[in-house]
């Protein structure tokens, strides 16, 4: 039944000049994405310093491969950090504040503008088990170098699996939405 109500006087006015200002909030988060981008050089930097004190190591006459694998593992960890720093900043960018105009740029990533906030969730999270997973490799690689308490390594695998539990049930959760939109949409059409 419609609310027949009459608008109380300036009723309208006011609800616009709220929701206005509510839409025009999401640009608080616009530093926030601005400050990850500030992360990026840091990130940048890290890779650099690790190449520079590791590099060494790997090329001495007494370097051992797994050297060059600890060397590669951390860049790639770094490199996993700062991919997923572009894929909060684009997405979010996008899904929260503005849509961002690259025109018909050939460099614009094909994903730009497709991933929705669900798929940002999965995303982060198989970036998170990912670098996980690399620095509890890292740390089974140094068992024979050195003791590692095992305390460290059992809150290693723990922390990891965590992240693995969570990524699965995030995607199960995820499908089970969408299973639950197709047969809702389903019931509507009969």
């Amino acid at each position: 039944m419609p609310d027949t109500a009459a608008p109380s006087p300036g009723g309208p006015r006011l609800e616009r000049w709220l929701e206005a200002g509510l839409f025009g909030s999401r640009w608080l988060m616009a530093p926030f994405y601005v400050g990850l981008i500030v992360a990026l050089p840091i990130l940048l930097w890290a890779f650099g310093k690790d190449i520079v004190h590791a590099a060494p190591r790997v090329f001495a006459d007494d370097g051992k491969p797994e050297d060059a694998i600890l060397l590669v593992l951390s860049l790639v960890d770094l490199s996993l950090a700062a991919n997923l720093v572009l894929i909060v900043v684009f997405s979010g960018y996008e899904s929260f504040v503005s849509k961002i105009d690259t025109g018909d740029h050939a460099d614009r990533p094909d994903w730009m503008g497709k991933v929705d906030f669900s798929g940002l969730k999965l995303k982060l999270l198989a970036s998170i088990v990912a670098i996980s997973a690399i620095s509890l490799l890292k740390t089974f690689m140094l068992l024979g170098e050195a003791p590692v308490p095992r305390d460290t390594l059992l809150w290693q695998v723990v922390i990891h699996l965590t992240f693995v539990v969570s990524g699965v049930l995030l995607a199960l959760m995820d499908w089970l939405h969408c299973l639950a939109e197709k047969i809702e949409a389903e019931a509507h059409r009969h």
